[in-house]
């Protein structure tokens, strides 16, 4: 395993303050990557966006307008936890499939490629450009598009259960399971165009939770407490 791809859920950047940003959340997850950079693995990073906007939840603007605003929500998070990984001494750059005057460069898989030639960590923010589809969907197309070898779900649950741990006590939390059972079970992982496209693209994803000391390098070198979603 050498390349990367890890989502961060927007929930999860903000911390205990459940909006906008928590500087030392996001200050250690940069001292986690950074100690992976230094280890030689490449990191690509997705965010969410739901610590700025869950547009879904309202029904009075149009859906097209409200996906958009999300994606925007991502290149703020994304330009944020950026500057926050080059103040402890990394190289990033920000992708996306739509143009943001001098903020980001466009998204393709060679210049992807070559920022990770160079030891930086990528970041793909807006999504997929198009409405109708989330940030899952998002991280599983450019997994697949760079050739990641695995997606960490950095979230703020510690796995995937059978049914929600904050509203059912004896929900069973899966130390592995299939993305076939993902899907037929609706887990929710990640949504269900995203779970299909993982299933046919043969990408695995590793569910876990952020707020537990050095979760992501834990999970990278083998000290994994989540659950591993097979393909």
């Amino acid at each position: 395993m050498r390349r990367i791809l890890l989502k961060l859920s927007g929930e999860a950047l903000a911390g205990d303050k459940h909006t906008g940003f928590d500087e030392e959340t996001v200050r250690g997850v940069a001292m986690q990557v950074k100690e992976l950079v230094d280890d030689g693995y490449e990191i690509g990073i997705v965010t969410g966006g739901g610590n700025f906007w869950r547009g879904r939840s309202s029904e009075s603007i149009d859906r097209t307008k409200a996906d958009q605003i999300g994606m925007l929500a991502t290149v703020m998070n994304c330009i944020y936890v950026s500057e926050i990984f080059r103040s402890v001494g990394m190289r990033t750059s920000i992708l996306t499939p739509f143009e943001c005057g001098s903020f980001t460069k466009l998204f393709s898989k060679d210049r992807a490629n070559k920022y990770f030639s160079k030891g930086m960590v990528v970041f793909f923010a807006g999504g997929t450009g198009h409405p109708y589809f989330s940030t899952d969907t998002g991280v599983v197309l450019r997994a697949v598009e760079v050739e990641a070898d695995v997606i960490l779900l950095a979230k703020s649950v510690d796995g995937v259960y059978d049914a929600d741990p904050a509203k059912v006590a004896d929900a069973k939390k899966y130390d592995e399971v299939s993305i076939e059972e993902v899907i037929s079970k609706n887990l929710q992982v990640v949504d269900m165009t995203a779970s299909i496209l993982a299933r046919d693209n043969r990408m695995p994803m590793w569910v876990f939770g952020l707020n537990k000391e050095k979760s992501i390098v834990n999970a990278v070198k083998g000290d994994f407490s989540g659950t591993k979603v097979t393909v």
